[in-house]
C-alpha cells in the first residue's frame, strides 16, 4: 500500500478520505493518479470541483472528492498550506471526523492519538467482547487507548488493521455485533446510484438538458431524478442555466 510508505501530509490525508467508504484494493488503483493529478495541497484547491469529480471516478460516494477539495482550500486559506498535526484542528475540517483526523495525526504525525475504524473495531470486539452484542466505540476507546504503542503508534495501528482485515477474510466479522453496524443498504436502483451515473455523463464537461440526462439514466430513476438535481445543485457539485446542467 503506497501510503504507508509515506509520511508526507498531504498523501496520508488523501489516502485516508479515500479509505474511508472504499476497499484498500480500488484505492490503491486511484490513489496515484490522483496524487499525478493534483501534486499538492494549492494545485487541488485552485482545480476546478468538476476535474476533481472526474479523477474521483471509481471511488464511489462523490461526497468525499468534494469535501476533499473543500479542505484543500481551508488548508491553503487557514493553514498556509500546512495541515496541521492537532487532532481538534482536523476535525474541523470539510469531511474529517475525530477518528479520520486521528489517523492523520497517527500516520502523518506519528502521534499517539486514540481512533477507532473499521478494521480495529474489528480487532477489539474480537478480543474484548466475545459474544456480546450491541459493543459501542466508547467501550472500545479506553481499551484502545491502554493497548496502544506510544513509541511507534503508526506501525501499530498498521498492524492491527491488518489484524482485522484477516478477520474478515478468514469469515468471521465480529463488527456485526457493534451498536454501530448497519447493513449497506441496496445500490441497484437507489439515489446513490443515480448520483454517480449524473455526475459521470457530465464530468465530460457539456451541459445536458433534463430530457437528455432522463434518456441516459433510464425510466429506472424518472421518479427521483429531479430531486437528485436539485440535491446536488444545492451541494455545489452542478449548476443549471438555460435549461441545461454542468459541473460546476
Amino acid at each position: 500500500m503506497p501510503w504507508r510508505e509515506t509520511a508526507d501530509p498531504y498523501h496520508i490525508f488523501v489516502s485516508e478520505v479515500m479509505l474511508q467508504q472504499t476497499q484498500v484494493a480500488r484505492v490503491r488503483q486511484k490513489y496515484g493518479g490522483f496524487l499525478q493529478r493534483f501534486p499538492s495541497w494549492h494545485e487541488l484547491a485552485v482545480a476546478r470541483l468538476a476535474d476533481v469529480v472526474q479523477q474521483w471516478q471509481g471511488l464511489g460516494y462523490n461526497r468525499r472528492a468534494r469535501f476533499l477539495h473543500q479542505a484543500a482550500g481551508e488548508v491553503v486559506s487557514r493553514f498556509a498550506g500546512g495541515l496541521p498535526a492537532d487532532q481538534q484542528l482536523l476535525a474541523t475540517l470539510p469531511g474529517i471526523g475525530r477518528n479520520t483526523a486521528g489517523a492523520i495525526c497517527a500516520f502523518a504525525f506519528g502521534m499517539p492519538v486514540v481512533f477507532i475504524e473499521t478494521n480495529i473495531r474489528r480487532v477489539f470486539i474480537h478480543f474484548f467482547f466475545a459474544g456480546r452484542y450491541k459493543v459501542s466505540d466508547a467501550q472500545l476507546l479506553p481499551l484502545v487507548e491502554q493497548t496502544l504503542d506510544r513509541s511507534d503508534p503508526r506501525q501499530w495501528y498498521f498492524a492491527l488493521m491488518d489484524y482485522g482485515a484477516t478477520l474478515k477474510a478468514r469469515g468471521s466479522n465480529p463488527n456485526r455485533r457493534s451498536a454501530h453496524y448497519s447493513r449497506q443498504p441496496g445500490f441497484e436502483g437507489s439515489r446513490r446510484q443515480l448520483r454517480g451515473a449524473i455526475l459521470r455523463l457530465l464530468v465530460s464537461g457539456e451541459p445536458l438538458a433534463l430530457a437528455d440526462i432522463a434518456a441516459a439514466v433510464g425510466e429506472q430513476h424518472a421518479g427521483s431524478l429531479e430531486s437528485v438535481l436539485s440535491d446536488l445543485e444545492n451541494e455545489g457539485f452542478l449548476a443549471a442555466e438555460q435549461a441545461h446542467y454542468y459541473l460546476r
